[in-house]
């Protein structure tokens, strides 16, 4: 998360002082380099918070790049403000929801108000940025003998509804109420369709009838999510 805030930090730094050299009536880039710049600081934040971070890193962090972009633009008014969704699911701009349907999101949202003048131009902008990270699994699985089983699981990722590529995935099932992470000995096998879908396949000495499984993804962008299901 750090890294990614000094990048955007960096970033509009770079940008701000080329405007210091160029006409003041040219504010597109410093405008475009403040949202892109927005963006970089709310992936990080979730990042951060859905590997273990508090909740409060997005607000802290958002205030920090705030005060930063007022500092930049020497011609003139330069004034960034933003609110958090507070909408239910989301509680201070954050929404996690590590279910054991299927289902998993790890998500970032915020508003923000921009304001930019001088002698020659008035600018009043708003946008938003929302950040999220999905994940789908569903699992089913066959009897090879006795105990023995064969699970199949199929996960999707997600980013803004998208399909993406995961960085990271971590399949465990459940045995006599311990999560165990399947290996060689399992026949493990996870293979990607390199459009953000996955099947992974294992089999283990499993007596209940009901199989539980759990996907563990980290995405591209360093955010963490999971989602547990039960195969069929």
């Amino acid at each position: 998360m750090a890294s990614l805030l000094l990048s955007a930090q960096l970033y509009i730094l770079e940008v701000g002082n080329v405007m210091n050299e160029t006409e003041s009536n040219s504010p597109n880039d410093f405008i475009l380099a403040v949202k892109l710049g927005s963006r970089h600081v709310i992936v990080g934040s979730l990042a951060n918070i859905s590997n273990g971070g508090q909740n409060s890193n997005l607000a802290s962090n958002l205030q920090k790049w705030s005060s930063l972009i007022s500092k930049q633009y020497h011609f003139g008014k330069n004034i960034l403000n933003y609110t958090l969704k507070e909408t239910s699911p989301y509680s201070s701009g954050i929404w996690t929801n590590w279910g054991t349907n299927g289902y998993g999101v790890s998500s970032a949202y915020a508003n923000f108000t921009y304001k930019l003048s001088d002698r020659e131009f008035d600018v009043n902008w708003s946008y938003f940025i929302n950040i999220t990270t999905t994940l789908q699994i569903e699992s089913t699985y066959q009897t090879v003998s006795g105990d023995v089983k064969q699970v199949d699981v199929i996960i999707n990722g997600l980013n803004e509804a998208e399909p993406a590529l995961a960085k990271q995935i971590t399949i465990y099932y459940k045995l006599l109420g311990n999560w165990l992470i399947p290996n060689a000995t399992n026949n493990y096998e996870i293979f990607d369709y390199g459009n953000g879908t996955y099947t992974a396949s294992f089999m283990a000495s499993i007596p209940s009838q009901n199989v539980e499984v759990s996907a563990h993804v980290i995405d591209q962008r360093q955010i963490y999510v999971q989602a547990n299901a039960t195969s069929t």
